[in-house]
C-alpha cells in the first residue's frame, strides 16, 4: 500500500466539515465552550454507526470522484471504513494493526513499528474521545458560521504537511456531533466526506471489524 494512501487513511477518521457560508473566528472564551462540549459529547459516545458520502476533488478533473459506505466505531479502539459504492473496500483499525481488504485481496499493517504510524493511530482514538484539541501536533483555529462550527488543523510536522496541508472538522451547532470532513492535500485537491444516518452507543457486534 502506498504511504499516502495509509496517511489518508488514517486521517479520515479525524473528522472534518464543509464550511457553508462567511467563517468568523470565535474568541478565546468562545472556542473554550466549544471544546468542552465537544468533549462532553465526544465522551459519551461508545459507539458509533454513520453512513458517508466521499467526494474527491482533483484540480485536473471536472467531476469530483463520489463514493459512499458506512463508517463503524466500537470503543476503545476499533474502527472501520467500509466503502460499498462504486467499490468494495475496508480499512480497519484495531489496537495497533491496521487491515485492508481491498475487493478481497487482504494485507495488515503494523502501526506499533513506524513511529509516524503509531502517532497517527493515536489521533485517530483520540478524536473520538474528544481528546484532538489538546493535540501539539498542530495549528488549531476555531470558526462559526451560520449552520455549524468549523476547526481548523494545519499539521505542525513537516513530513506530514506534505501529505495534509489542512484538514477542517466540522460540528452541528445544537448536538455537537461531526457533520463532514474535508481534508486538504494542497491548495487545489481535497477529499469531502459527509456524515448521515448516524447512530449513536447502540450495540455493534466485534464480527464487524473482522476482515
Amino acid at each position: 500500500m502506498k504511504l499516502k494512501q495509509v496517511i489518508s487513511t488514517f486521517l479520515l477518521f479525524l473528522f472534518v466539515a464543509i464550511g457553508f457560508g462567511q467563517e468568523v473566528e470565535l474568541s478565546q472564551q468562545e472556542s473554550e465552550e466549544l471544546r468542552t462540549n465537544i468533549k462532553l459529547q465526544s465522551e459519551s459516545k461508545n459507539t458509533i454507526k454513520s453512513e458517508f458520502v466521499q467526494l474527491k476533488h482533483l484540480d485536473f478533473l471536472s467531476n469530483d470522484i463520489e463514493s459512499s459506505g458506512m463508517l463503524y466505531y466500537k470503543s476503545p479502539n476499533s474502527i472501520k471504513w467500509e466503502y460499498q459504492k462504486p467499490f468494495k473496500y475496508s480499512a480497519t483499525f484495531l489496537g495497533d494493526k491496521l487491515y485492508i481488504n481491498d475487493a478481497g485481496k487482504k494485507s495488515d499493517l503494523d502501526l506499533s513499528s513506524n513511529k509516524a504510524f503509531k502517532s497517527l493511530n493515536s489521533l485517530v482514538v483520540r478524536s473520538v474521545k474528544g481528546d484532538l484539541f489538546d493535540a501539539t501536533e498542530f495549528e488549531i483555529t476555531y470558526f462559526k458560521t451560520a449552520q455549524n462550527y468549523s476547526v481548523h488543523f494545519v499539521p505542525k510536522d513537516k513530513k506530514l504537511h506534505a501529505f495534509i496541508s489542512e484538514f477542517v472538522i466540522g460540528f452541528s451547532k445544537t448536538t455537537f456531533d461531526v457533520i463532514s470532513v474535508k481534508m486538504f492535500e494542497n491548495t487545489e485537491d481535497y477529499t469531502l466526506l459527509i456524515f448521515k444516518n448516524q447512530e449513536f452507543n447502540n450495540p455493534i457486534s466485534d464480527a464487524v471489524f473482522t476482515n
